[in-house]
């Protein structure tokens, strides 16, 4: 699904000297390569303040601890994502509140948003999913009609450029009360482990997501509150440096190719290749194709006959997790969802791909798909 070792050899040299610079200079934790990350990705993103940490979950969970949500309080997500979305909201005894998605770009749907707010609501998670933003101006103005933070789960969509009702551009991520990502090797900006960052243009509150993330500690040894210990180690931001430099062109390159899938794909009725949003550029995160009359499970095993990977993202909504499951939701209530979740499958989207591999894989698919 995503060729890391490809994308390593063009960037071997830099990657290499970076690491064995931590390593010669043994600053480990919060070292320079650390702060200089940092800094740059705040001017890549146009944010006031990046603070990383040990990984995207961590990311959401400070800032929700940062935002002093507190126990009951209802937070609404999408019902079609990934479980660390709503899994945060549960571990901190928060109340997840799922809603129905875009039958288009499959982001979150700003009127189910609507819908779904109470008098304990006090937060919003849209997930940028696939590499798109969901719909901000409209989910920015209900959040500012019920007085609700935003926090944007950015995981899958950095790099993407939002263009708002006025004109002005923003990236993924900076539009929210907090911005959060991951660093997982197979994202679109990914290092060679674990890793995260949280984003925000707000001094006070960007001062609050550093103590938490350092055991709720400003000064050391001096802990005003109850924090958690989380943090990018310095070999992976000197990784991060290196791929920073090359995300624009990562984006492209996944471009290129989903491009050449969806010219393949386009006339054939049982495939629906992705929607781009009007108001968002994709940076291809995935690319996930709709079915239509195709049993799913038949393909991928005939595509795993020849050697072509297939994911589902993803295979069950969150209302059918025994984890999240709740006697208020019904499936009548998730149409959209749960025809994605029976329907979905992402073929393989990465910064390496030939043209000869995307005609193989199309080719394969197209025929499976007569």
């Amino acid at each position: 699904m995503v060729d890391l070792k490809g994308q390593y050899t063009k960037i071997k040299a830099a990657v290499d000297a970076g690491i064995a610079n931590v390593i010669d200079n043994t600053a480990f934790i919060n070292g320079p390569e650390v702060k200089m990350f940092q800094a740059e990705l705040e001017q890549f993103l146009n944010v006031k303040h990046v603070i990383p940490c040990a990984n995207g979950t961590d990311a959401l969970q400070i800032a929700m601890m940062a935002l002093n949500l507190q126990p009951g309080d209802e937070v609404i997500t999408a019902n079609f994502t990934y479980v660390a979305t709503a899994e945060v909201i549960a571990l901190l005894k928060l109340t997840p509140v799922l809603v129905e998605c875009d039958p288009n770009t499959f982001t979150i749907d700003p009127a189910a948003i609507e819908a779904a707010i109470t008098p304990r609501t006090k937060a919003i998670v849209p997930v940028h999913l696939y590499g798109q933003c969901a719909d901000m101006d409209k989910i920015l103005a209900i959040a500012k009609k019920h007085n609700l933070y935003v926090i944007e789960d950015t995981a899958q969509a950095i790099g993407s450029v939002y263009t708002h009702a006025n004109g002005t551009t923003a990236q993924a991520g900076t539009m929210g009360t907090i911005g959060c990502t991951s660093f997982f090797p197979s994202k679109n900006l990914g290092c060679y482990g674990d890793g995260g960052a949280l984003y925000t243009n707000d001094d006070k509150l960007a001062a609050r997501i550093r103590m938490i993330a350092n055991h709720g500690q400003s000064v050391q040894y001096i802990h005003d509150e109850v924090g958690v210990n989380s943090r990018l180690d310095s070999i992976q931001a000197a990784i991060l440096r290196v791929k920073l430099r090359e995300l624009n062109n990562y984006a492209k390159a996944r471009n290129v190719a989903a491009s050449y899938y969806d010219k393949a794909f386009a006339k054939n009725p049982k495939i629906k290749t992705p929607v781009r949003a009007s108001n968002s550029t994709h940076v291809f995160h995935q690319y996930t194709l709709q079915l239509k009359g195709v049993e799913r499970n038949a393909l991928r095993e005939y595509l795993a006959t020849k050697d072509i990977p297939s994911m589902i993202y993803y295979p069950l909504p969150l209302h059918h997790q025994k984890a999240y499951a709740n006697a208020t939701y019904s499936d009548e209530q998730f149409p959209i969802t749960l025809d994605l979740c029976a329907n979905v499958i992402s073929l393989p989207m990465h910064t390496e791909m030939t043209e000869l591999e995307l005609k193989y894989i199309t080719d394969e698919v197209l025929n499976f798909c007569k």
